[in-house]
């Protein structure tokens, strides 16, 4: 349902506690005190049959004896009680309840939901703490204490880490504009939070403590919209064996492998951290540090000690020192005493002023590749830490921000810390702890550079792959009630995708027929046996490499025949493979895989390969559908990627041809819906390219890959058309993420007029971070078509846009559109909302609407005649409210 009606749960006028009490310890008595004696300005109301007043307030006996309806219900009754209460409530007009109950069975649980959907009451638990709202006064929960107001939103399932957050959060000074648990999550989810915190203007970063979730897609779509907007951060329990048995225990529900989560997370822009002190870490780098573009630190200290056990930290954590230039090096030497480091990190000595302070700082700032700058500070006897602090914020709080600043000690430095933290600059405990955020800004730098990334279920590639063949065999094999591909079949599906394949042929058991096929092929050859039954065939002997001649391979066979009867006496034996053996020196060993994930659907796997996969364990996970970009930043996420790029007389191995296997098998996934397991292992790779030697597939008549089941939407390229049009060939399409450049040239063309006319204000001029919004779209919820043509100089241009945002229920969509000025009135707007109406139709959406300016009058017009209807807008004076029934 997402955020219909989370604004009466979050900012309701009115709240009513059942099952309020006096009893101590008790939770109704807690949550009756935290909405009553907290600051709420709303009307509080107290539902008890037993009582008929606390301390002077009146108590009702029913729901139906209330004086009014209220926004908000909070229920502390017994688990039998809720699904007729919340059916009542709902009845009533209550549009919001926080079900704090615990124990409710199935049957229970869903009763609840069944009796809140016809009246749309969202039911955040049950089995919560609670939530608290500090800007509104609003503490709906049984925390022990309030929370301080502030910018952050602290999301969890867990109520007790709740808790705990509040405890070591007011110990810091640290506010918040939500907190919010949970529980079950029965009806508001992640993806519900997600979508209502990514809008939300008093809140600067969402942080969230996940266990599981339940609904992927939503949850992923709702995840990149929030995150192109501001950070959001994700601490994930079950990183070990261990602690995801323990999730699902405490949660009912099964979580999905970590790794998988780890892909989930980075793919949505997000960043994920391992414990609750880092998520605040990275709220604060994140929140005043995260315009910095560097990737290397240069550190500035007074402590020799201090300096190096930063650089021993980055070491550690992969960040690298800037090597200072000669210019820098120069001017420090003729400013700082003779002793200074001269080097990075940069020490000034202990007895520094605060002139030479500024003095490095100014060096260090005026170095275009310094990079982002350390600043440590131990307090000495010589000057005032807080005259340090003064004398550097002018030049510590340019923007776009360099400087992370580490104030070692405790009351001596802290107000030097107020002074860098009230000018917004990142501040630390420790130089690790500094040198670890830099880090974690670097890793959310690259997650945000996979969320713009739009990648097509089918990429357009050289040869286009022999689906139908594929097909074909898939129905085939189902047909005879197997799974399991083949090796030959496995080979087959792959080289009908582009991805290149050792020579291989089938034989019986026979081992004369096997020395046949090998003198055929030319030696050396390898000998694999053939059975549907037996996937892993070199834990029962079955692979020999290297043959050298007739002899070799009949003698290998005879006894591979004899040891797999041995050890696997039920397998059917269907022969052998012979193939020609692949001798490359210096080729790396990998393994490309695909499989099913319980939570997040398809994924695609990269690695090191060969016989010790699982020992290495050298491995990442990446969500499809995959493009260059993407494919690229999956292998970067492993050890093997430095072989690859060559070492001592091994020369860099073919990237390309790497990319092209992930990028196939990506598209492999989305074609073929029956691929239940997938695995080329070893994938062998060296200047010359990638050649498959084994592969493995298992079908399922489940289907539980295609492009429908991937977390991410791919980007519909299925919905471009082309056609003629004033004689020129029109391209109507889905935007892109690279069309930035080409959508700004567009934006650069209208007349300020007509900008007014579509957003009511008349700048031409607009943000990086706006324009990537208009560009950047998550296809499950947005749509934008671009009318494009080729320019005068060939170049392919923007002519217009239609687009179209729907709310996260799919009910109600808005749109927008605008052309060039120069084309205005050639009917273009006309064809691209007609498009726009097309596709919202087969999308499902229920109505399309717009707010126009009454003088307007062509746009007016336009939705005249494709039959929308039209009235005054009483929330927007000289404005038209237009509406069309999908």
């Amino acid at each position: 349902m997402s955020i219909r009606h989370l604004d009466h749960l979050f900012d309701p006028a009115s709240v009513a506690v059942i099952g309020a009490s006096q009893r101590a310890g008790s939770v109704g008595a807690t949550v009756w005190r935290n909405l009553h004696g907290n600051g709420f300005k709303g009307r509080c109301f107290a539902v008890n049959p037993r009582h008929s007043s606390f301390d002077g307030v009146p108590v009702y006996a029913r729901v139906a004896d209330l004086p009014e309806v209220p926004e908000l219900a909070i229920v502390c009754t017994p688990a039998a009680a809720v699904p007729g209460l919340i059916a009542e409530l709902g009845a009533a007009g209550t549009r919001a309840a926080v079900v704090l109950t615990a124990g409710l069975d199935a049957a229970q649980r869903q009763a609840m939901l069944d009796a809140a959907r016809p009246h749309l009451l969202r039911i955040l638990g049950p089995n919560c703490i609670g939530m608290l709202v500090p800007h509104r006064g609003l503490n709906a929960s049984f925390a022990h204490i309030d929370a301080l107001p502030g910018e952050l939103a602290f999301v969890t399932q867990s109520g007790a880490l709740m808790t705990a957050m509040l405890d070591w959060a007011r110990s810091r000074h640290i506010g918040f504009s939500h907190l919010v648990s949970l529980g079950e999550h029965a009806d508001v989810d992640f993806g519900d939070m997600l979508d209502f915190l990514g809008s939300d203007a008093k809140t600067r970063a969402i942080l969230l403590y996940i266990e599981s979730v339940e609904a992927p897609r939503k949850f992923m779509s709702a995840a990149r919209a929030a995150a192109r907007n501001k950070p959001v951060i994700v601490v994930k329990s079950g990183r070990s064996a261990q602690g995801q048995r323990a999730a699902a225990s405490h949660t009912g529900a099964l979580a999905g492998s970590d790794i998988v989560y780890d892909a989930a997370i980075a793919r949505a822009g997000m960043l994920r951290v391992d414990t609750m002190q880092q998520l605040f870490l990275a709220a604060e780098t994140l929140a005043r540090f995260r315009a910095n573009r560097g990737e290397q630190l240069a550190i500035l200290t007074n402590g020799g000690g201090a300096g190096v056990m930063a650089a021993d930290c980055a070491a550690h954590v992969g960040v690298e020192l800037t090597e200072l230039n000669a210019d820098t090096i120069a001017r420090l030497d003729a400013q700082m005493p003779a002793n200074w480091s001269h080097g990075n990190p940069v020490d000034i000595i202990g007895d520094a002023p605060a002139e030479r302070y500024v003095q490095a700082l100014e060096a260090l700032n005026a170095d275009p590749g310094a990079g982002a700058v350390l600043f440590i500070h131990a307090p000495t006897a010589i000057v005032p830490s807080a005259d340090i602090a003064r004398a550097l914020v002018p030049l510590a709080s340019q923007s776009p921000p360099r400087v992370l600043g580490c104030w070692l000690g405790g009351d001596s430095v802290a107000q030097a810390r107020d002074i860098f933290r009230e000018a917004g600059i990142a501040g630390y405990e420790t130089p690790e702890e500094a040198v670890r955020a830099f880090a974690m800004l670097t890793t959310y730098r690259r997650n945000q550079a996979q969320l713009i990334e739009a990648a097509p279920a089918r990429p357009a590639q050289a040869t286009e792959p022999d689906l139908p063949a594929v097909r074909a065999m898939v129905q085939q094999v189902l047909g005879s009630g197997r799974e399991m591909l083949t090796e030959p079949e496995a080979k087959a599906v792959l080289a009908a995708y582009g991805i290149p394949v050792v020579a291989t042929q089938r034989v019986g058991t026979d081992p004369a027929e096997a020395a046949a096929a090998a003198d055929a092929m030319g030696y050396p050859v390898a000998l694999k046996i053939l059975s549907t039954d037996i996937s892993h065939k070199s834990d029962v002997g079955g692979v020999v490499l290297g043959l050298e001649g007739a002899a070799q391979v009949r003698a290998a066979a005879a006894v591979m025949l004899e040891r797999v009867r041995a050890q696997r006496p039920q397998a059917r034996l269907d022969g052998f493979t012979v193939q020609s053996m692949v001798q490359r020196a210096g080729a790396q060993e990998l393994i490309v895989g695909a499989s099913i994930d319980r939570v997040f659907g398809p994924v695609i796997l990269f690695g090191q390969g060969g016989t010790a996969v699982e020992v290495l364990a050298d491995r990442a996970i990446a969500l499809p559908p995959l493009n260059e970009p993407l494919a690229r930043a999956l292998v970067a996420r492993t050890r093997v990627a430095k072989l690859l790029r060559g070492f001592r007389d091994t020369p860099p191995a073919d990237e390309a041809s790497v990319l092209a296997v992930l990028i196939a098998v990506s598209q492999l996934l989305a074609d073929v819906p029956q691929i239940a397991e997938l695995d080329i292992n070893p994938l062998i790779v060296d200047a010359k390219g990638a050649i498959a030697l084994d592969a493995r597939i298992r079908l399922s008549v489940t289907a539980p890959a295609g492009a429908l089941n991937f977390a991410i939407r791919p980007y519909p390229a299925h919905l471009t058309q082309r056609l003629e049009w004033h004689g020129r060939v029109l391209t109507l399409r889905p935007i892109r993420p690279e069309d930035e450049a080409q959508h700004l040239e567009f934006l650069s063309h209208l007349d300020p007029e007509d900008v007014r006319m579509r957003v009511f204000y008349s700048r031409r001029s607009i943000e990086r971070s706006e324009l990537a919004r208009l560009t950047q779209i998550d296809y499950a919820r947005e749509m934008a078509f671009v009318a494009t043509a080729p320019g005068p100089d060939g170049a392919e241009q923007t002519l217009g846009v239609v687009r179209a945002v729907a709310d996260p229920d799919n009910d109600e969509a808005e749109f927008g559109i605008i052309v060039r000025s120069e084309i205005k009135g050639e009917g273009l707007g006309e064809l691209l909302l007609q498009r726009l109406v097309a596709y919202l139709r087969e999308h499902g959406t229920k109505r399309l609407v717009a707010t126009v300016l009454s003088e307007n009058t062509r746009m007016l017009q336009l939705a005249r005649e494709l039959g929308f209807t039209e009235s005054p807008n009483p929330q927007e004076p000289g404005t038209r409210w237009v509406e069309l029934a999908l």
